[in-house]
């Protein structure tokens, strides 16, 4: 019997949900707040009722009965970090997203409204793969400095979706390969994925890595350094140049890879000198967890929404098809990915972790 759920993915300025009946979407929505609204709350989870009632009206607006639901799946939050799978909305898990464990950010939202709806009509609530997953190995950590351990933050939701989708394609259990899997959008992350595990990944928000459409991935200490002691930036500043204004922003102005492809068509050298920068320090990102992986990787998978750039991909094929082949999913699809997670557990293919 087919089973229908409600996925719930909060940003700073919208609410994305959509309803699936199993991994069929039956429709999505994006409900967009206004920076007035939004600021009008003194937190984030002061906006938990205001963000509730809109999808629940916007649900009766689409004539749908939440009582014909069977779950509820809500976009990870800022929790302890754990090991990658689908959890149950556990009353301590709903404490540590209230309390922002790991800090404060609209994405907390999604589990605490998945478990209050779920409540309300009695069904299951979950999270899947939030970005705090860690399952790197204890020699992954270290990183030359001990006040400044390597952390795991990077794109778990969309790495593992696409690794099982990989493996169920091609007929295999995900715990049975060794992937690497490539994640390139406004940020960019590679994992080594071995048995089911992301034993080492680049830190994909602020340490190290290939630079970004707008991040600037590992740089110089040196430099930052004497940067940060020069008197000319304050703390804040300093971060916006390493997140936000880094990467293909600090040196092209733009952020958006269509934009940089249109450069490089017109014949802008800068642009196209970047974008080869890009694809190299990717590539070496990708050699670097093929070492990880002792030379053994099964497939190398490449997503995000930088993967629809043909250039970009087959740059990255030419530089390290020698490693493993390649398989291409472009974009990403975290509504059907929480869904999946969700279903997989209602369906008795993988028991809900505890957290």
């Amino acid at each position: 019997m087919s089973k229908k759920s409600l996925i719930i993915n909060p940003g700073s300025t919208s609410t994305k949900i959509g309803v699936f009946e199993d991994e069929t979407l039956l429709f999505d929505l994006t409900l967009r707040h206004s920076t007035e609204e939004i600021a009008s709350y003194a937190s984030i989870l002061d906006q938990k009722d205001f963000r509730k009632n809109i999808i629940v009206n916007a649900l009766k607006e689409k004539n749908f009965d939440i009582k014909d639901l069977d779950f509820v799946v809500g976009r990870g939050g800022l929790l302890k970090p754990i090991p990658g799978g689908t959890y149950a909305v556990t009353d301590e898990l709903l404490h540590d997203l209230e309390i922002g464990k790991q800090g404060q950010h609209a994405s907390n939202l999604g589990g605490i409204l998945a478990r209050e709806i779920a409540d309300s009509i009695g069904v299951p609530s979950f999270i899947v793969d939030p970005v705090v997953v860690d399952e790197m190995v204890e020699t992954s950590r270290i990183s030359g400095v001990p006040e400044l351990p390597r952390v795991s933050i990077f794109h778990a939701l969309n790495q593992k979706a696409v690794a099982k989708r990989y493996a169920k394609e091609s007929g295999k259990k995900y715990e049975d390969l060794n992937l690497i899997v490539v994640h390139m959008g406004g940020g960019v992350s590679v994992g080594a994925h071995q048995n089911g595990l992301v034993i080492d990944v680049f830190n994909a928000l602020d340490g190290d890595g290939a630079f970004s459409p707008e991040r600037a991935g590992a740089v110089p200490s040196g430099d930052l350094i004497k940067m940060c002691f020069s008197g000319k930036y304050t703390e804040k500043e300093v971060y916006k140049k390493i997140v936000g204004n880094g990467g293909f922003n600090a040196y092209v102005g733009s952020n958006d890879m269509r934009d940089i492809e249109k450069m490089c068509d017109e014949g802008d050298k800068k642009a196209a000198l970047i974008r080869d920068a890009f694809c190299q320090q990717m590539g070496k990102n990708i050699g670097s967890m093929a070492t990880v992986l002792k030379g053994k990787v099964d497939r190398i998978i490449v997503t995000g929404g930088i993967a629809y750039d043909k250039y970009v991909v087959a740059s990255l094929k030419e530089r390290c098809e020698f490693i493993a082949p390649f398989t291409v999913y472009p974009g990403e699809d975290e509504l059907l990915a929480l869904a999946q997670g969700g279903l997989r557990v209602i369906n008795g293919e993988e028991a809900a972790k505890e957290y």
